[in-house]
Formats: C-alpha cells, sequence, structure tokens
C-alpha cells in the first residue's frame, strides 16, 4: 500500500514539472515574439526610410517634351522613284606628300558604302506632255534624275590611316574623303547608265496605270533638252 502511494506522488511530482515546463516554454515563446516585433517594426522602417533616401539622392529623370511643335515647310512630292544603285568605293587621300611625307604627311584608306537614287519628278509632267490620237496616248516624260546620293555611315569606314612622325594628322581630311566618296558613288552610277535605267523603269511602271486606265496603246517619248549656247 506504501509502494502504491509513493508510485503515485512521484507520478503526481512529474506531472507538475512537465505542466510548470510547459508553461515555462510558452512565456519565453511570447516573450521573444513581444522582443522580434518591434525589430521586424524598425527593419522594415529602416528600409522604407533608405528607399527614399534613395529615390532622393538618384531620381529618376521626368523626360517632358516641349508640347510646341514647329513645321516649316511641308510639300507634296511627286517623285518616281524607280530604281536605287548600292555601291562601294575605295578612296585614297593625302597630305604633306614630298620629302617630308615621313615628317608630316597624312594617308587615309576609306571605304565608302552609299547608294544612288534615281527617277522621274512627275510634277514636271503636265497636261501638254499628254496627247491622245486615235486612241494612242502619247506621253512625253521629263528627264530622269538623281534624287538621293548619300553613304551609309554604319558600312563606310577608315581601314587605314597614316601620319608622320611629327603630326596628328588633318582633322578636316577624313570630312573631305567623305564629300568626295559621295560624288565618285553618283560618279559611278552614272557612268553604269543608272539614268538610262530609271526611264525604262519609268515607262514600264507608267504603262501599267495608263493601261488600267484604259488605254491599250502608250507612246513614251522624251523632252528635247535645250542646247547649251
Amino acid at each position: 500500500m506504501d509502494n502504491q502511494k509513493g508510485c503515485l506522488l512521484v507520478i503526481g511530482v512529474l506531472l507538475i514539472v512537465a505542466l510548470v515546463g510547459l508553461g515555462m516554454v510558452w512565456v519565453v515563446q511570447n516573450t521573444l515574439q513581444e522582443a522580434v516585433e518591434p525589430v521586424q517594426a524598425m527593419t522594415g522602417n529602416a528600409y522604407r526610410l533608405g528607399t527614399e533616401v534613395a529615390k532622393i539622392l538618384h531620381p529618376t529623370p521626368t523626360v517632358l517634351p516641349d508640347p510646341v511643335t514647329i513645321i516649316h515647310s511641308v510639300r507634296s512630292l511627286a517623285r518616281l522613284e524607280t530604281i536605287q544603285y548600292t555601291l562601294e568605293k575605295v578612296i585614297r587621300a593625302e597630305n604633306g606628300s614630298g620629302p617630308l611625307a615621313l615628317l608630316f604627311g597624312d594617308k587615309l584608306l576609306f571605304v565608302a558604302h552609299g547608294k544612288v537614287i534615281a527617277g522621274i519628278d512627275l510634277e514636271k509632267l503636265g497636261p501638254e506632255n499628254l496627247e491622245i490620237k486615235n486612241g494612242v496616248l502619247y506621253v512625253t516624260l521629263p528627264e530622269p534624275e538623281i534624287f538621293v546620293t548619300a553613304l551609309d555611315n554604319d558600312k563606310s569606314y577608315v581601314y587605314d590611316r597614316e601620319t608622320g612622325l611629327l603630326t596628328k594628322g588633318d582633322i578636316n581630311l577624313e570630312a573631305e574623303v567623305r564629300q568626295v566618296a559621295e560624288q565618285e558613288i553618283m560618279k559611278a552610277a552614272l557612268e553604269d547608265g543608272i539614268l538610262n535605267q530609271a526611264r525604262q523603269n519609268a515607262e514600264s511602271y507608267l504603262f501599267r496605270l495608263f493601261n488600267q486606265l484604259g488605254f491599250r496603246e502608250v507612246i513614251f517619248s522624251q523632252v528635247e533638252a535645250t542646247p547649251v549656247p
């Protein structure tokens, strides 16, 4: 009987200790939670404060275009572009040639890529240039023209340049070479007959246009050039 009472007493003591331990754990957890929450709040506030400071020190730029737009000129174009040439030309240039070239010379090798566009200016095509006889339309076309000559700056480049020992080179040499390159590109296109091809393409295009308008037969001729005295 005494042994049973002793066992019950021991079990009761262990239960009391376990309950006390659980109570202490709960108290500690609550205490830690209460201590962490202010720290988390402070951390969040510090982060937001840092963000605001960053915005002040490194503001995002605001682009505000001027609402006023000035239109200087508006023109209606009637250019019939009928052909485009894409060309490449190698241009050589040099300054200070002679016995002092080793000291003051400047040589440049430039590879130019460009385009030439030609066609017919239909603004020069008036009623007097159109005549109908026996159902045949006679069209006198204006002379073909070069509309555009331009370098492709993305593809054009200085291939090589040599300067003398006592000079840094002419800063204007490349600009001059680019101007010459445009002229040479246009010259090459003219020599290849770009204007004749522009005229032929214009006639082919206009023939289809007039044909759709009901003219089955169209004869083209060119304006006679005024002789230079």
